[in-house]
């Protein structure tokens, strides 16, 4: 594992970064909380976490839904709220960057992809377009009675809760806390993950299963693993290169 404890150090470590990332044939990077907080989006974990007094844990499940569906869209208007008001950062238009410069192989499938925890879609925001999003997005609204899901970036809601032309009560298209992750986006990270060469592990702890299996899946088949995180992880002593600091100050001196 190469840490770095100096300015110098971290740009050398760059620079060795860089060259493997040109030199691989399929990069992928893994985004958590973390890098949508550098755009000012709360992560709701540890002190300050807490909205109205509730934990997401309280609120971001099928039985908080059941119970009180006004409370529960209630946190999430205001959520879209804060996330429409925020721009993508400078680790977003890195990642964005690095993908369009990468070709596609000669199967015509692309050699770099982002596989994100995250559901406010700064990665598409900020030009990523090969984006897995493991929870889903927090744009989609899908209906609890016929299954429709539909686009909709209306901040505020005109009402809460809001409904379904059917009638049916709509939901946030995201994965709460006791479901399963959609089995298609699965399918693509797990491809893209034990595809790569280089996997960036990117303000994330790692600690969130099964999305942090993904990085073990990689390092299983042979990648080489490149953390960037302001805090240690749990891939830390896995990792070739441990890269301190804020993702937008470091992801940019990868071009």
């Amino acid at each position: 594992m190469a840490d770095h404890s100096t300015a110098s150090d971290l740009a050398g470590h760059v620079r060795e970064l860089r060259a493997a990332i040109d030199a691989a044939r399929h990069v992928v990077a893994l985004t958590g909380a973390g890098i949508s907080a550098e755009s000012g989006i709360p992560t709701f974990r540890g002190p300050g976490g807490l909205w109205r007094n509730f934990s997401p844990e309280q609120l971001a499940t099928p039985a908080a839904f059941a119970r009180d569906p006004r409370l529960v869209w209630e946190w999430y208007d205001w959520r879209r709220g804060l996330i429409h008001a925020a721009q993508p950062n400078p680790a977003h238009l890195a990642l964005a960057e690095l993908e369009r410069r990468r070709r596609e192989d000669a199967s015509g499938q692309t050699t770099f992809a982002v596989v994100t925890q995250n559901v406010d879609g700064l990665h598409e925001r900020a030009g990523s377009r090969n984006v897995v999003k493991l929870h889903g997005d927090i744009w989609l609204l899908r209906c609890s009675g016929c299954g429709a899901v539909t686009h909709n970036e209306q901040v505020p809601l005109p009402g809460l809760p809001p409904r379904c032309s059917c009638g049916a009560l709509l939901r946030p298209g995201v994965v709460w806390f006791g479901e399963s992750l959609p089995a298609d986006e699965w399918a693509r990270a797990m491809e893209a993950s034990t595809r790569a060469q280089i996997v960036l592990i990117v303000g994330t702890s790692a600690s969130v299963y099964p999305a942090a299996g993904l990085a073990g899946e990689a390092h299983g088949a042979g990648a080489r693993i490149a953390v960037v995180n302001p805090q240690p992880s749990d891939l830390d002593s896995a990792a070739t290169w441990v890269l301190r600091g804020p993702a937008g100050e470091i992801l940019p001196r990868l071009l």
